[in-house]
């Protein structure tokens, strides 16, 4: 199956948006957790608690009116809310250690998940017609992983870590969609 030239352009505005849009978000969560590194910390973790309750109290309500499930399912749809509401309550009530678990959890996902991201930018390297901002965003993508992954987890420096990275990371991201074309819809005259 082939695509028409106009949809590659498209297709190739749609990646560039969202590019932009993914390195604006990474931007603006920086600069949050640099301007209030605690409160940023706080507000992310009782939101996640608050999700925690919401999603037991559903679970609980499927285990218990769901005509469709078995007695196993429902049972397990019971048991599995009544944990998510009783740990997102845990969380409400003993915020500065759920948000101390969620350094921990969110640098060591964090620190994959970018090694994962700058594996794949470097993946794009033969096709970026810029290759310096792309070959940035790799290397600092899969260093900022790695020391987030082997770093002290219980430190906030962590968390301004974090911070940095998701500002820079993020310009980086918004300079790689300014700059992204694609091989198949440029002219004759960029080429």
């Amino acid at each position: 199956m082939s695509i028409t030239e106009e949809q590659a352009r498209s297709l190739s505005g749609s990646l560039r948006t969202g590019l932009a849009v993914s390195g604006a978000v990474s931007a603006v969560i920086g600069i949050l957790i640099l301007v209030w590194p605690g409160h940023t910390a706080a507000v992310v973790t009782a939101v996640i608690a608050a999700w925690a309750v919401v999603g037991g109290i559903i679970y609980v309500a499927l285990g218990l009116f769901a005509a469709a499930l078995s007695g196993w399912a429902k049972a397990g749809h019971i048991i599995l809310g009544a944990l998510f509401i009783i740990g997102g309550i845990i969380a409400f009530t003993r915020l500065g250690a759920a948000t101390t678990a969620l350094f921990i959890f969110v640098g060591v996902l964090v620190g994959i998940l970018w090694v994962i991201q700058g594996i794949a930018a470097l993946a794009t390297l033969g096709s970026a017609r810029f290759k310096v901002p792309t070959l940035l965003f790799a290397l600092l993508s899969i260093v900022v992983g790695i020391i987030l992954l082997f770093s002290p987890l219980y430190s906030v420096v962590l968390w301004l870590w974090l911070g940095i990275a998701l500002l820079v990371l993020g310009v980086l991201q918004i300079v790689r969609a300014i700059t992204w074309t694609n091989r198949r819809t440029r002219t004759s005259a960029d080429a």
